[in-house]
């Protein structure tokens, strides 16, 4: 197979934009080798896409992300104290863990909300927040947790702090990471 050129990757990329969800939804199965999730918005389709040519061309992710990626994926350890078995803790600092460049996506009120990292914050609709749970306030109208609302927190950890079994409401995690 020959190697294809940066410029013809991004030709690739860009002729995604002029793509209806059925020819997106076609392309998919094309370069993923697999049905796309039926309910997919075309946003995400094109985003889907577009990394997977790009990783193609250039490469997937380093093993060692792999490996941190999967080590977190399976992390539920617990720790015990004076009050019982306490889940892990898992501590998300959105600003540290997250790179410039990074783009969240969330389904919200019908509408696909985009949340860019940037050097010193997070752009939502052209606004700069200096976190990310200023942004999820400034979408939602209520306060939230940013990282629980781009569903980048196990839904657990919500209740990290109170024993297992202790009255608690189970958390549903709606949030969409890309």
């Amino acid at each position: 197979m020959k190697r294809r050129t940066p410029a013809e990757i991004e030709r690739d990329v860009e002729s995604l934009r002029e793509l209806d969800i059925q020819m997106l939804r076609m392309r998919w199965k094309e370069i993923l080798k697999s049905e796309p999730p039926p309910k997919m918005q075309s946003a995400f389709l094109r985003l889907a896409i577009a990394y997977r040519l790009q990783e193609l061309a250039y490469g997937g992710l380093k093993p060692h992300t792999l490996r941190q990626l999967r080590k977190y994926a399976t992390s539920d350890t617990t720790r015990s104290s004076d009050a019982g078995l306490i889940p892990k803790v898992t501590v998300f600092d959105a600003q540290r863990s997250l790179s410039p460049g990074t783009r969240l996506m969330r389904e919200w009120n019908g509408s696909t909300e985009l949340v860019d990292v940037v050097e010193h914050g997070f752009v939502w609709r052209g606004t700069v927040y200096k976190t990310l749970s200023a942004a999820a306030v400034a979408i939602t109208g209520t306060k939230w947790s940013g990282p629980r609302f781009f569903g980048l927190l196990p839904p657990k950890a919500a209740n990290a702090k109170k024993p297992v079994g202790a009255d608690t409401p189970s958390i549903q995690n709606e949030g969409v990471a890309a």
